[in-house]
């Protein structure tokens, strides 16, 4: 049994269809990610996963539970780490933790507290109030609040949105120990290399449906097959290229100040310059062919 099942579920918002006959599962044991734009959709499933939001139609499982019935169940036995910080500030950081662990009636709450601590790399700062804490400390936080339950499923709703480089990375690590333990994880995100590094699988999201879903590396064989060439020129030079390339069947997409050339190994060669840039297909190249989006 899958540890979420989605079928045909749609939800809207007036005349704003977000989700738009949604069907997904998630085994147990994997890390799946929503790749997406901001828009598609990703942000409005989690909440009807977590009961928040209820669908129009559809129909919607969580570890065996029927949501919305059975939606309160479903909470209890999952961890949720939510896209906006919403902290108790003025309370220590052991505190926070200790709260959502008798939420959740943890039968131990300080050893629970203690776990949960040590996986977010936080022991040294229990006493230290929120408000003192770094934006990434406190993204680390969260996700020490979602763990100190022990959930069998873990929702992250952009786990990483808006932190930089540096801290980003480290809470990477901290997801990837997760998923290396076998928990099974949902995340949604729309940064290209974090799906790349963490997703055991991933599903394209666009317009409330999944577009395509599969390993990243079978992503990219489907659907960019193995190298790229990058086109650097004048505008105008490039609008010829790309109409000519198009023409032959071949797909292209925008690059910034170039045109990229997806499966290359399949183009014409009298029409790929001598200057142009060969490398290994990646992820981006399928997400802005599906997508139409820009990448981060």
């Amino acid at each position: 049994m899958p540890a979420i099942e989605l079928s045909n579920v749609v939800k809207r918002f007036g005349e704003i269809t977000a989700v738009d006959g949604l069907t997904l599962d998630v085994p147990k044991g994997i890390c799946l990610g929503l790749l997406g734009p901001n828009g598609a959709g990703k942000s409005t499933t989690m909440r009807l996963l977590t009961g928040q939001s209820i669908a129009d139609s559809g129909k919607i499982k969580v570890l065996g539970l029927d949501l919305p019935k059975q939606s309160k169940q479903a909470r209890a036995r999952m961890g949720v780490v939510p896209q906006l910080d919403n902290l108790d500030v003025d309370v220590t950081v052991e505190d926070n933790l200790a709260v959502f662990a008798r939420l959740y009636r943890a039968p131990d709450v300080p050893a629970a507290v203690n776990r949960s601590l040590e996986i977010a790399r936080l022991t040294d700062r229990r006493k230290a109030k929120v408000m003192e804490l770094s934006g990434g400390m406190r993204r680390r936080l969260l996700l020490a609040r979602g763990l100190v339950h022990d959930p069998e499923l873990v929702l992250l709703d952009e786990p990483t949105v808006g932190l930089d480089p540096q801290i980003r990375t480290q809470l990477w690590t901290l997801i990837d120990g997760l998923r290396s333990a076998g928990a099974t994880i949902l995340m949604s995100t729309h940064y290209i290399e974090e799906a790349e590094r963490l997703a055991d699988e991933v599903a394209v999201v666009n317009a409330g449906k999944v577009i395509a879903r599969g390993k990243p590396g079978d992503l990219i064989r489907e659907h960019a097959g193995t190298r790229t060439v990058e086109i650097y020129g004048p505008p105008h030079e490039l609008d010829a290229h790309r109409e000519q390339l198009e023409l032959e069947g071949v797909s292209v997409r925008a690059a910034g100040p170039a045109i990229a050339v997806l499966d290359a190994e399949q183009a014409p060669r009298h029409l790929i310059p001598d200057h142009a840039v060969e490398r290994a297909a990646s992820l981006e190249d399928v997400f802005v062919k599906l997508t139409g989006e820009d990448a981060e």
